[in-house]
């Protein structure tokens, strides 16, 4: 079985305990743009920023603040899908099922679940709309589904996930206060469990191949890595925000060719307005891509 994420025994660090490049990364690419771009952005807007980028074929990868928790935000949506379909297959969950809700239940953006409350949803449609729309009461009725928050936090446990906790729903979680530990992750946390959710066997083929193709098609996402994203490249995400300066996003990235790449960006703690935040990101997407495209 492939295993992403071994540290070296003693890997480089450079600049400050905060940042690291591991796993056999040449020297030369310690100035590279990628970096430069996260310590200056970091530096300019305030707060923190976390980030890993890890390719999933070799032990290559770059990191800062990648053990530093943030507030996961929307980003979970991902996480819980990946839960929801792990039903599915062993047989507790069809994705044709209908849930049916109340119009009490609508929270705060639901841009699709508020246009269903006569008809019911099926769990596969909760689901479309839970990680490309980041439907919030798609996600609380899901929630249901797998025993709450709490629930969710036991999936992620069974995939040996001991960090990344949902504690309340939406849009509750999106709280973020400086040192709540509540609804958060790491950046180094989050891809370890989207990649056994993505590349390894905790979820059928099929379901992986599902899981995937919602976060292809997420259409919430397009100010950020997918904003510098070349011809031919390919890349699946799911994005998140919510107060105290807080924004992420959990991505893989398919190049042209060869394997694909790994990559999450959280920051919390900016007073960055909203858009600003978003810049931030698209800007280290980018500088990502480069990354990519100089190995």
């Amino acid at each position: 079985m492939r295993r992403l994420f071994q540290r070296m025994r003693t890997p480089l660090r450079v600049f400050s305990c905060t940042l690291a490049i591991v796993w056999g990364l040449p020297a030369a690419a310690v100035s590279g743009e990628l970096m430069d771009t996260v310590t200056r952005l970091e530096s300019e807007v305030g707060g923190r920023i976390g980030v890993v980028l890890q390719h999933t074929g070799s032990e290559w990868g770059i990191e800062h603040r990648e053990d530093e928790r943030f507030p996961m935000a929307s980003t979970f949506k991902a996480l819980l899908c990946g839960a929801v379909l792990s039903r599915v297959d062993r047989g507790e969950e069809s994705l044709d099922d209908l849930v049916t809700y109340k119009a009490t239940e609508l929270v705060s953006y639901s841009p699709v679940t508020k246009n269903h409350v006569a008809s019911g949803m099926s769990v596969g449609q909760l689901c479309e709309a839970t990680v490309t729309m980041s439907d919030n009461t798609a996600a609380n009725l899901l929630l249901k589904r797998v025993d709450g928050p709490e629930g969710l936090t036991r999936f992620l446990r069974g995939l040996g996930d001991r960090v990344t906790r949902l504690d309340r729903n939406e849009p509750a979680l999106n709280e973020a206060k400086h040192g709540d530990s509540r609804d958060t992750t790491t950046p180094s946390a989050v891809l370890k469990t989207l990649d056994r959710l993505l590349f390894e066997d905790v979820l059928l083929p099929s379901s992986r191949a599902q899981l995937q193709q919602w976060m292809v098609d997420d259409k919430v996402a397009d100010e950020l890595i997918r904003k510098h994203l070349p011809k031919g490249w390919r890349i699946a995400d799911k994005s998140g925000g919510g107060q105290n300066g807080s924004r992420g996003i959990i991505s893989v990235i398919w190049p042209e060719t060869g394997k694909p790449y790994l990559a999450s960006v959280y920051m919390m703690g900016s007073d960055a307005s909203f858009k600003q935040r978003n810049a931030v990101i698209a800007d280290i997407g980018k500088a990502m891509i480069e990354e990519i495209k100089q190995r």
